[in-house]
């Protein structure tokens, strides 16, 4: 699938990412018989998709080319193409319980194996040190996906003197983009970077995440057993509180909204969290119990019996 959807972007999309004038509605019989073709020459035993514009096509033409196809929805709320995918699928996984996919089994979302094998205990010592960081002092993670967020920004930078009297430290991931978020120099460290190449390390350096709710943020996460307080993007169809609430009502995390977040809410309740050994190490037991660290697992056995049926 990953070669058929790396020709199918190829063939549809623009420098830059964005679909080419003419790959909407109209042009699907010309998409799916193009897709077919593809599946030939790839010689296909299975399609495996996960959702998004190019896999509409994937789906049609890998059913009537005879090829089996399985579904993978990360999504709460799965989008059109996962909907119609579904329903000519001979499997179909899904990240979330209860997600409305008919037949669907929970795999979790597939992860790196940076991630899922990552010890964050015995990585720890030497993640603090990458980034400046002490040892030993509790640790808060702020990022807000690759071009960070600004609510999260100016209630974490907003925050940070009473984060240092309390003695917590911490590693702010602002984006590339926000070259006004600052933080003068202090005895206890708030490093501040464009962005963070290695989230392992990033992961192992916290003991808890002030972060958006996007599938894959969650699922690594809990994953690797890192509490947070999850700030789900406040438009769309609010599938990031979904992508949340399940790792929550586990007890593995906090949620508030975005419009609630503030350097107040961060220092009457994160900066407690912060300083309470016995509470990060109880959210972070529920927050591991609420991952699957082996989703790429489980869905690579699905599709290999798929293709052995």
């Amino acid at each position: 699938m990953l070669a058929l959807a790396d020709a199918l972007v190829r063939r549809t999309t623009a420098p830059g990412g964005t679909p080419r004038a003419g790959t909407s509605r109209v042009s699907m019989p010309r998409a799916v018989a193009e897709t077919r073709a593809l599946l030939a020459e790839l010689e296909a035993d299975v399609v495996v998709g996960f959702g998004g514009y190019v896999a509409l096509p994937a789906y049609l033409a890998a059913r009537r080319s005879g090829i089996p196809v399985v579904v993978h929805e990360q999504n709460p709320l799965p989008g059109l193409a996962n909907r119609v995918g579904a329903r000519l699928a001979a499997a179909v996984a899904v990240t979330t319980p209860g997600t409305p996919l008919r037949g669907a089994v929970h795999t979790g979302m597939p992860l790196r194996p940076a991630i899922t094998g990552l010890d964050r205990a015995a990585l720890r010592a030497e993640a603090r040190e990458h980034f400046g960081l002490d040892a030993d002092r509790p640790t808060l993670l702020v990022f807000g996906g690759s071009q960070g967020a600004r609510s999260l920004n100016t209630a974490a930078t907003g925050a940070a003197a009473e984060l240092r009297a309390a003695g917590i430290q911490v590693l702010h991931a602002r984006g590339p983009k926000n070259t006004e978020v600052a933080v003068p120099a202090g005895e206890v460290p708030y490093v501040v970077v464009d962005y963070l190449e290695r989230m392992d390390l990033a992961y192992a350096a916290a003991d808890l995440a002030l972060c958006r709710s996007g599938a894959v943020s969650v699922a690594e996460l809990s994953a690797v057993g890192l509490p947070a307080a999850f700030v789900p993007l406040p438009i769309g169809n609010g599938e990031q509180r979904r992508n949340a609430l399940p790792v929550v009502e586990a007890g593995g995390g906090l949620l508030v909204d975005d419009a609630e977040l503030s350097p107040a809410w961060i220092g009457s309740t994160l900066v407690p969290v912060l300083t309470d050994p016995a509470r990060l190490s109880e959210l972070s037991r529920h927050a591991a119990a609420a991952g699957v660290p082996d989703a790429d697992e489980e869905l690579a056995d699905l599709t290999l019996s798929v293709v052995r049926a």
